[in-house]
């Protein structure tokens, strides 16, 4: 058993490298941190390798890439800085200030009504909303029933509707 555990972290990383990555870019981590967020989503698995179920290693990666990049998005509160991807770098001639501004506070709304869900709900909900993956998809990969993940959906929806409302009212 020993012997095969390179092996299969190896396998691991080459079949799923680049779907960790796209996920911790999408869960709100800058791009200069993406690789090394990406890098200790794999030394978590590598040391819990023995814990991993055959087959269950992509939606493994998930849960530990979205807890990773929570922990780097509230390092980015902490430390006072705004993600590089926030507010464009340059404006295009057809954008008028208000609406950047706009756009910058619906950003805002939305990462915040993200940062505030519970993991559970907030996987489904970027899986469904940003990745356009079916709820089918979506349980395949988190390994739970299809009713369940239609459920997380629905409340993931209703909350962040709620959180974004009452953003905008504040």
């Amino acid at each position: 058993m020993v012997g095969t555990e390179p092996l299969r972290l190896r396998e691991m990383v080459e079949s799923h490298f680049s779907f960790v990555w796209q996920n911790v870019r999408r869960y709100g981590v800058r791009d200069g941190d993406v690789d090394d967020v990406a890098q200790r989503v794999f030394l978590t698995a590598a040391r819990r390798l023995g814990e991993i179920r055959a087959g269950s290693e992509r939606a493994y990666l998930l849960t530990i890439a979205a807890r990773e990049a929570g922990h780097m998005r509230r390092s980015y509160r902490r430390r006072g800085e705004v993600a590089e991807d926030a507010m464009p770098e340059e404006a295009s001639g057809s954008s008028r200030p208000d609406e950047l501004t706009s756009r910058k506070q619906a950003l805002s709304h939305a990462r915040s009504a993200l940062d505030g869900m519970a993991r559970d709900l907030r996987t489904v909900f970027v899986l469904f909303e940003l990745e356009e993956r079916s709820a089918t998809e979506i349980a395949a990969l988190l390994a739970i029933p299809v009713g369940t993940a239609k459920s997380r959906l629905r409340r993931a929806r209703d909350e962040f509707a709620t959180r974004t409302a009452r953003l905008r009212e504040s």
